[in-house]
C-alpha cells in the first residue's frame, strides 16, 4: 500500500482517521477538489492526474466496506511498524550488550587493578611518612638548646682506644656563612661520612655564622676530609682540623694559624669549642664508669 487515502484528502490517518465521520470526509474532499480542479491549474501538467487520485481516495473512504478494509490494512501496517521498532530496539540493545562485553574483555583484571591501587597508595604513604620524618628531623635540628647547639646521637665511645677524653686530632672545625639553606647536623653527617665513621657532631648557630665540631672515628678520616669537603657551592664550608698534626703545622706557625682560624669562624667560636670538648670529655668519662 503506497497511498494513504486520508492523507490525500488532507485528513489525519491512523486511529484518528478511522474515527472521522462521513460528513467530515466529504467536506474535506470538496475543499480539496476546489483547490485541485484542472480548470484552476491549467499550467500544471499533473493537475488531471492529481484530481483523479483525489476522487479515487474519496470514493474508497465513503464506501463503508472499502473504508473498513483500508482501516484494517492501516492497522496491520502500524502493528508491523511497531514490531520492527521493537526488533530494532532489541537489536540495538544486543549490539550495546555485545560492545559492553567486548570492552569488559579488554578491561584490566579487577584483582590486578586493586593490587596496583594498593601498591600506589602504599608508595604514597611511604613518601608521606618520609616527608613527615624529614620535617621532624629538620624541626629538631633547628631547635637549639641554650646556646643554639644541636647534636646527633653519639656512636660508640668518645674516647680513643679506651682512653678517657676526646682526641683533638680526630675533631674537625667546620664553619659557614648563614645564607641560604645552611647545614644541619644530619647534612654534615652525610657529607663527612664519605671519609669515614662520624662519631659525633655538635652544631653551633648564630645570626651571621654557623659552625660545628665533627668528631671522626680515626685521624686518617680527619686528614681525608680536611680540604676535601666543600658543601654547597653557594655556601661552601670551611673545614680545618681542631688540632693540626706537627708535621703539617710546625710549632712556630701554630699561633698564627690559630689566630687566622679564630678570625674566620668568629670571636665566640673558641669558647664554644672549649665548652663542647669539655662536654664530650665528660660524656666519655661517664661511659667508662
Amino acid at each position: 500500500m503506497d497511498v494513504d487515502h486520508y492523507n490525500v484528502l488532507g485528513l489525519p490517518s491512523g486511529e484518528e482517521g478511522a474515527n472521522l465521520t462521513q460528513k467530515e470526509i466529504t467536506k474535506a474532499y470538496r475543499e480539496k477538489a476546489r483547490d485541485l480542479h484542472p480548470d484552476k491549474r491549467k499550467d500544471d501538467p499533473n493537475a488531471h492526474e492529481n484530481f483523479i487520485k483525489l476522487k479515487s481516495s474519496y470514493e474508497i473512504l465513503v464506501d463503508e466496506k472499502a473504508r473498513k478494509l483500508f482501516d484494517d490494512l492501516l492497522q496491520v501496517k502500524r502493528e508491523q511498524q511497531r514490531r520492527f521498532a521493537q526488533q530494532d530496539s532489541k537489536r540495538r540493545k544486543m549490539m550495546s550488550d555485545l560492545e559492553d562485553r567486548e570492552r569488559a574483555s579488554f578491561a584490566p583484571d579487577p584483582a590486578m587493578k586493586a593490587k596496583e591501587e594498593e601498591e600506589r597508595i602504599a608508595r604514597k604513604l611511604k613518601e608521606e611518612i618520609a616527608r613527615i620524618r624529614a620535617m621532624q628531623a629538620n624541626k629538631g635540628a633547628s631547635m637549639g638548646t641554650g646556646s643554639g647547639q644541636e647534636k646527633v646521637g653519639r656512636e660508640g665511645n668518645s674516647g680513643v682506644g679506651g682512653h678517657v677524653g676526646v682526641d683533638k686530632e680526630r675533631v674537625l672545625k667546620v664553619s659557614w656563612e648563614k645564607i641560604g639553606e645552611g647545614y644541619t647536623a644530619e647534612k654534615l653527617r652525610e657529607l663527612f661520612s664519605r671519609f669515614g665513621e662520624v662519631e659525633d657532631i655538635v652544631v653551633n648557630s648564630s645570626k651571621k655564622k654557623g659552625s660545628a665540631l665533627v668528631v671522626m672515628a680515626t685521624k686518617h678520616a680527619v686528614d681525608a676530609a680536611t680540604g676535601s669537603v666543600s658543601g654547597n657551592l653557594d655556601n661552601p664550608l670551611l673545614v680545618v682540623p681542631l688540632k693540626p698534626s706537627v708535621a703539617e703545622f710546625p710549632a712556630a706557625k701554630k699561633e698564627e694559624q690559630s689566630d687566622r682560624l679564630s678570625n674566620l669562624v668568629g670571636a665566640g667560636y673558641q669558647a664554644f669549642e672549649d665548652a663542647v670538648l669539655n662536654k664530650l670529655t665528660k660524656a666519655a668519662e661517664n661511659q667508662q664508669k
